[in-house]
């Protein structure tokens, strides 16, 4: 009766083999999985039936909002790129920021943050623009602000929020001269200009923010003694000299020294 022999070398092959035929039959499971479950989200009881709209919701319309937006929107619950649609959004008018969610099993909630309308935005383009309570500029129309109070900005791009921060710290500086900031200029290099609703320009000069709020607190406490002096309103100030400033009242030129020296 013969034997079979077995050849020892033969048998790492054979597990091999077994290894790879597990593998094999693992991968093919996955990807049945992969495409049962790729089939399965595309099927239509996936697809969006609703969007809930949360949030600001002043300037746009709930109704405004998903007509400019949804079609935007391609896919279902599960093949939805988020990102897309928070751009699509964030694209309305007066929308800010959007944070897109899905909420199972096909819905999506939308909370939006709607811009503030701050100051209006001057560029050398002559584009006119808004700038909001963050002190970012963007894209609106001008006819839906309400409030013809707001002040304008003129800076270089970049400079809004800059601009914003120095504005509001001047506001209760000029407050006590019952004058108002209605534009606020910053130069290429750096030098402020503020025109007061008073009809008065004041050219505030460059330094840190620190540094020229000091100056225009020296300025609005020492000015009064001129323009009661003279009886005159104040037209122009300059406040870029080293030792005082120099003023236009309506028909008069002055210059008011530090060391409260006044000469005509």
């Amino acid at each position: 009766m013969a034997t079979a022999r077995i050849n020892p070398d033969a048998a790492p092959d054979v597990r091999l083999m077994n290894a790879t035929a597990q593998l094999l039959v693992v991968v093919g499971g996955v990807l049945l999985l992969v495409v049962a479950l790729l089939w399965l989200a595309h099927q239509p009881v996936f697809a969006l039936r609703a969007v809930r709209i949360e949030g600001d919701v002043t300037r746009n319309s709930v109704s405004t909002i998903r007509a400019n937006a949804m079609p935007q929107l391609a896919g279902n619950f599960f093949t939805l790129d988020l990102a897309k649609a928070q751009a699509a959004f964030q694209a309305v008018p007066w929308v800010r920021q959007a944070i897109v969610m899905r909420r199972w099993p096909n819905r999506l909630v939308v909370r939006l943050e709607e811009h503030r309308a701050t100051a209006l935005w001057s560029n050398d383009n002559g584009d006119d623009k808004l700038v909001n309570s963050f002190g970012e500029v963007f894209e609106a129309n001008l006819g839906d602000v309400e409030d013809d109070s707001l002040p304008t900005l003129q800076g270089p791009e970049g400079s809004s929020a800059q601009m914003l921060a120095m504005w509001t710290r001047l506001g209760p500086v000029f407050a006590s001269l019952d004058a108002h900031v209605d534009t606020l200029a910053l130069s290429s290099r750096g030098s402020w200009r503020a025109d007061l609703d008073t009809g008065a320009e004041v050219e505030l000069g460059r330094g840190s923010e620190d540094e020229v709020i000091e100056r225009s607190q020296r300025f609005v406490s020492t000015v009064t003694q001129v323009t009661q002096r003279y009886q005159r309103p104040l037209q122009y100030a300059d406040l870029r000299h080293n030792e005082g400033y120099a003023v236009r009242l309506k028909g008069i030129s002055t210059t008011f020294e530090n060391n409260d020296k006044t000469r005509k």
